[in-house]
């Protein structure tokens, strides 16, 4: 997919614009020979990042097109706090079983019990804290 992005002072601003929309709001530009303040774009997919960690981006020139970059790092310590935070106040807002626990490592809440996998279908049930057979009518 072909795409455009504007160029300012040598540096990529705003956001990229598909061509099409690039040859309606510029008509007049030869894309084949482009001025100075517009470079052509490839979208480079963003990485796959671990519960803890970020992906921070930017954009960059090489060879004359604009890419994305991508930086993975860890977060700090306030930010795995507020992560931990935002799911256990999403899990009270949504009135999560309160039997289940949260887990750090996966800054998710789980049930005590693990789910049967045996292919059928269960609802957990907070009053006997166990999983409950969904029996078709």
């Amino acid at each position: 997919m072909e795409m455009f992005i504007r160029i300012e002072n040598g540096q990529p601003v705003g956001h990229p614009i598909l061509a099409d929309n690039f040859y309606l709001a510029f008509p007049n530009v030869d894309v084949n020979s482009l001025p100075p303040e517009f470079a052509r774009f490839e979208r480079v997919p963003s990485p796959n990042v671990e519960i803890y960690q970020v992906a921070e981006h930017s954009y960059v020139i090489e060879d004359g097109i604009v890419k994305d970059s991508w930086t993975v790092r860890g977060m700090s310590a306030e930010e795995v706090n507020a992560k931990q935070e935002q799911e256990k106040a999403e899990w009270a807002r949504i009135g999560g079983p309160a039997s289940w626990i949260f887990v750090e490592q996966l800054c998710a809440f789980q049930p005590p019990v693990p789910r049967p996998n045996d292919g059928k279908k269960y609802v957990w049930d907070e009053a006997t804290t166990s999983w409950t057979e969904v029996v078709p009518a």
